[in-house]
């Protein structure tokens, strides 16, 4: 009984174990990630068009719900850029920024990702998630870090402008450049540059001055941190919020509030398939984050179990002032680096963003709006990754064209369409390779009794026998690109009297393919041709002896291909598998 109630709540497996040396490590990485947190949270805020604090409520509540049901020993769950921009866009459709409806249709939406997310885990659905492609999945969150940087040049330049795609962006950029304010670009351009140097330089140079490992890598996850009390002091001290500076202002004390998401059918109808956009998204790039950090410590994750504890997650985000949330990459990767053994790790993040809710959020007043844009700008244009568009040229020009199309779309339509068409492309890439399986025609390799392609190998063959190597279940999708290939093969007036399907790679044959092979079967023996069957796994036999083409077959069905070659062009013994 415990078993099957801790496969549903994870925390009562590790938590079995857990001692101070788990207790410590965690304490540690906690720690590191707060820093990161802090300003990152308020960043992705502003990034969905929500006020500061909705970063932090999102980062408490769903942090302390995922230690409880997910499976990952790393993971750590908060506001991310990509479903910021979702975000964003969705709720553009329902309400005005700035409004307590776009505060309420965030939660709305966090609600139904959440709701979507727990149902989809419970029904053990999580391998729908797989037919999305790698490559679409790149080139969707390419075209989203860009977007997601142009739409924050607006805050680094201190102008006013607006768009949903790269077009609508840089056209009105451009049409407001003449308000640029001075400080504001000062203090973007200066905090961009000092966040990119940190990255890379800050580092080794503190390393170069003697201090140690630990602390180079803290101060260096640190960096955003100090680029928001430099900047905060300078527009305090400097008083350039009266210069056109724009500031974060008063950002409410205290702990997340209890919310509550609305149940109007008109918003559910409008904000259910961003919902189920988001929710797709966010799984594939949390699950992927989740399975790599696993890998290294040989540890394993339920993707279904994954789905329950982002689902619970965001119903967490919706009952307490956030908005939708998922596995983000860099605080993840921070989190594993730092040394968190145990979702634990999220909780403590969680007590730290509490104190910061209720004791610093006064000390974030004069925080530019320009230092929070550097600081989304610099995080997003580490996803970006134009060279996934030469390596799927030089592998796979359809995954190329799906790559680029998923990029291109994405750029000029926005995020609900390029994530749409992504689905969409994904699906068809899949359906396309499966509608057109590879069948090899192979020969004897001399002196075996093997059998290779013949245009890839010096093999054997006979002018009387074609045999061709099946290397792909046969389905509705498939089963008629073996029958036009047999007929462009097998032309009247051939000297072949033997046709042999090598089915040593069928898994499974559906009905639609089953008609198929009847009427191959009809077709041959109309010519006088033998239809010869070799290889057939068990399953698939068993399936075919209930059939009426294990009775009508022209021909006869073989153990083994070389037993096939054997009886029909020698006419010696063989091996009958029917």
């Amino acid at each position: 009984m415990f078993n099957r109630i801790a496969r549903f709540i994870p925390v009562l497996q590790w938590g079995r174990t857990y001692d101070r040396t788990a207790f410590s490590n965690d304490m540690i990485a906690a720690l590191i990630v707060t820093i990161m947190l802090i300003p990152q949270s308020l960043a992705y805020a502003m990034l969905a068009g929500l006020p500061p604090e909705a970063g932090i409520y999102a980062s408490i509540v769903p942090i302390i719900l995922y230690a409880i049901f997910g499976t990952s020993r790393s993971l750590a769950v908060g506001p991310v850029a990509v479903v910021s921009l979702l975000t964003v866009s969705a709720l553009a459709e329902v309400a005005e920024q700035g409004t307590a409806g776009y505060g309420v249709a965030a939660l709305t939406l966090a609600f139904l990702s959440g709701a979507f997310l727990a149902l989809t885990g419970i029904l053990r659905l999580g391998f729908l998630a797989n037919f999305l492609s790698h490559p679409v999945i790149a080139g969707f969150i390419t075209a989203s870090g860009i977007l997601i940087a142009a739409s924050q040049l607006k805050h680094i330049l201190g102008i006013g402008a607006h768009g949903h795609t790269l077009p609508e962006l840089l056209s009105s950029l451009a049409s407001h450049l003449s308000d640029i304010n001075g400080p504001t670009l000062v203090i973007g351009v200066a905090a961009t540059a000092f966040l990119f140097w940190v990255r890379k330089g800050l580092k080794p140079l503190l390393k170069r001055l003697g201090a140690g490992a630990t602390l180079a890598d803290v101060a260096t996850k640190a960096g955003p941190v100090f680029a928001v009390v430099a900047t905060t002091l300078a527009v305090w001290v400097l008083n350039l919020d009266d210069l056109g500076v724009r500031i974060v202002g008063e950002v409410p004390q205290g702990l997340p509030p209890f919310t509550l998401p609305s149940l109007s059918m008109d918003l559910i109808r409008a904000l259910w398939l961003p919902a189920v956009l988001i929710s797709v998204i966010g799984f594939v790039e949390s699950v992927s984050v989740a399975q790599t950090l696993a890998a290294r410590k040989r540890q394993r994750i339920d993707p279904n179990q994954e789905l329950i504890g982002l689902g619970a997650a965001n119903l967490g985000a919706a009952f307490s002032g956030g908005f939708p949330v998922t596995g983000g990459f860099s605080r993840s990767v921070v989190n594993f680096d730092a040394g968190a053994e145990t979702p634990a790790a999220g909780a403590f993040t969680a007590l730290g963003l509490m104190l910061a809710a209720v004791a610093l959020t006064p000390l974030v007043y004069y925080l530019p709006n320009a230092t929070l844009a550097a600081t989304i700008i610099v995080a997003v244009l580490g996803l970006v990754d134009l060279t996934i568009l030469r390596k799927t040229w030089a592998y796979s020009r359809s995954d190329f064209m799906a790559v680029a199309t998923t990029i291109a779309l994405t750029l000029a339509f926005g995020v609900e369409i390029g994530v749409a068409s992504g689905v969409v492309l994904s699906v068809a890439l899949h359906l396309y390779k499966t509608s057109r399986p590879h069948v090899a025609e192979v020969g004897l390799v001399p002196g075996t009794q093997h059998f290779r392609n013949i245009h890839r190998h010096a093999v054997e063959t006979v002018p009387e026998i074609v045999t061709l190597r099946v290397d792909q279940s046969l389905f509705f999708v498939n089963a008629r690109f073996l029958e036009d290939l047999l007929q462009d093969r097998i032309r009247p007036g051939t000297d072949v009297k033997h046709v042999i399907l090598m089915f040593s790679a069928v898994n499974e044959v559906d009905y639609s393919a089953l008609e198929s092979l009847e009427a191959i079967n009809l077709r041959l023996k109309d010519m006088g041709i033998g239809l010869h069957l070799s290889e057939v796994k068990g399953p698939v036999m068993d399936r075919l002896k209930t059939s009426h083409l294990a009775d009508a077959l022209n021909g006869r069905i073989f153990l083994s291909q070389y037993d096939a070659w054997r009886a029909l062009s020698r006419g010696g013994p063989s091996t009958d598998a029917a």
